[in-house]
């Protein structure tokens, strides 16, 4: 495939090296750092959604549930698509601060960013308030893509892209077994199982007149 974008690949990357050390080496580390921020999230989702209703226990636990098939989804465009690396493609570019990857390892779409547009998303549908939290970190992780040099420009736009519609569908189609299977999760005899899924919501105590007299 062939895109016009070499040219902002170039810049972006020329960018980064006239950029302090300690950017650089920021950058570096959230490039792959900040897929385990995502899965802090998705950990406190989890947990705050045990003590809420059903159905936003299901949207909770379909979250990570749809980042892996966006993964999935994004490593069989990667083996039908094969564009290589910008890293390895771009005549005469500035080296990439993270290291290139293999041939065989191909650029496009982003898996960094499908992950992160698909985690972003999804968390923003189980509260919606955590989009000004998620959608910043999923757009500053695609941005590290080509900052560092491994990814082109339109390989996490599409990678973004690519997260969202997953994300959208997933929920979508998924939340009213999920929400079914977690009501009944939560009357299970197993332990384990009730302490997984959370007891829910706590019942609304209604005092009324019933004063000590």
């Amino acid at each position: 495939m062939n895109f016009e974008d070499s040219g902002l690949y170039r810049d972006i990357t020329d960018f980064a090296h006239d950029t302090p050390m300690w950017v650089q080496h920021g950058a570096g580390v959230w490039t792959e750092a900040g897929l385990l921020v995502f899965v802090a999230l998705f950990a406190i989702a989890w947990w705050r959604a045990r003590r809420d209703t059903p159905h936003a226990f299901a949207i909770a636990a379909l979250a990570p549930l749809a980042t892996a098939v966006a993964y999935v989804c994004s490593e069989v465009l990667k083996s039908a698509v094969t564009e290589e690396r910008p890293c390895r493609a771009v005549a005469g570019v500035a080296a990439s601060l993270a290291e290139c990857p293999p041939r065989g390892d191909w650029s496009f779409p982003s898996n960094h960013a499908t992950i992160a547009g698909t985690a972003a998303v999804a968390l923003a549908l189980v509260r919606r308030a955590l989009l000004w939290l998620t959608a910043p970190l999923a757009l500053l992780m695609a941005f590290s893509r080509v900052f560092v040099g491994v990814h082109y420009p339109h390989d996490v736009v599409a990678g973004l892209g690519l997260g969202t519609l997953v994300a959208l569908i997933a929920v979508r189609l998924g939340t009213g077994p999920a929400t079914r299977l977690a009501r009944a999760m939560r009357t299970s005899s197993a332990p384990a199982v009730r302490w997984f899924t959370g007891p829910g919501t706590a019942p609304v105590t209604s005092y009324g007149s019933h004063a000590r007299r």
